[in-house]
């Protein structure tokens, strides 16, 4: 059962997954803040979804810490303390290893990885005030296994993992809990952005660059956002009460674990 009324924060909830989460948390109750870079998904989505005392966007950069505290202030100001965080910004550029420079690599663990250390650290003292809590990392099946050519985004999701486990056995007597969500290739931009990249390097056709995606998982189709979003709702939720430090793969049976 979920408590509505609590304020939730998504980043990056302007489309994708993000989106999904947000639209499942708002029909579950929740008083939902959407962040992101661009303003302008997020002030469609949060009209589209309620508006006003219902969901609201933030201009926000995961990857900088004044950024964030700015917009966690703002976030609160109109919905109170946050009690739970999804953090689902991210990004994925894929390079061979020896063509990833380390500016690109710097840039994949600052928004993958220090984007969830910035957003956590900044809502944490509101859970321990409230003694209760749900940290939410929309990772990846990167985070559990290796993927050639990600090299970067693989080590920033391996990355949230471990914050992750850490970060839950933390905080395990304080009401809050602190897991990961792991979805294999989902209909998202960043999937769009993979295909768009094997038709360019390959010359395949956007059918057989799907399909080279797609192969992975043996269902033998791409993860939809709203199947990543029921997994977030359900951690959200007071059921999910004894879960926490877990990496919960949602991929069709890609990984498992």
């Amino acid at each position: 059962m979920m408590r509505a009324g609590l304020h939730a924060v998504v980043t990056g909830g302007g489309r994708g997954i993000g989106a999904a989460v947000a639209t499942r948390l708002v029909a579950a109750g929740y008083r939902v803040t959407i962040t992101g870079r661009d303003a302008g998904p997020l002030a469609g989505l949060a009209a589209a979804l309620g508006g006003q005392g219902v969901c609201q966007p933030v201009a926000m950069d995961v990857s900088d810490r004044a950024s964030v505290d700015t917009g966690m202030d703002a976030a609160r100001g109109a919905f109170g303390p946050v009690a739970v965080l999804v953090n689902n910004a991210g990004q994925a550029v894929s390079a061979p290893f020896l063509k990833t420079d380390a500016a690109l690599f710097e840039r994949m663990i600052g928004v993958n990885l220090m984007g969830v250390f910035h957003c956590t650290q900044a809502v944490i003292p509101d859970m321990l005030d409230a003694k209760f809590g749900r940290v939410i990392n929309v990772a990846s099946t990167a985070a559990l296994v290796g993927y050639a050519y990600v090299s970067a985004y693989t080590a920033a999701k391996h990355g949230v993992l471990g914050l992750t486990r850490a970060l839950a056995l933390e905080l395990a007597t304080k009401g809050i809990t602190v897991n990961a969500v792991c979805p294999g290739y989902t209909e998202t931009d960043i999937v769009k952005d993979a295909v768009t990249n094997i038709m360019a390097k390959t010359g395949r056709t956007e059918l057989e660059a799907r399909a080279e995606l797609a192969k992975g998982n043996p269902m033998k189709r791409m993860v939809q956002p709203d199947e990543v979003a029921d997994t977030v709702a359900w951690l959200a939720g007071a059921g999910a009460g004894s879960i926490t430090g877990q990496a919960i793969a949602v991929c069709g049976g890609e990984v498992m674990h």
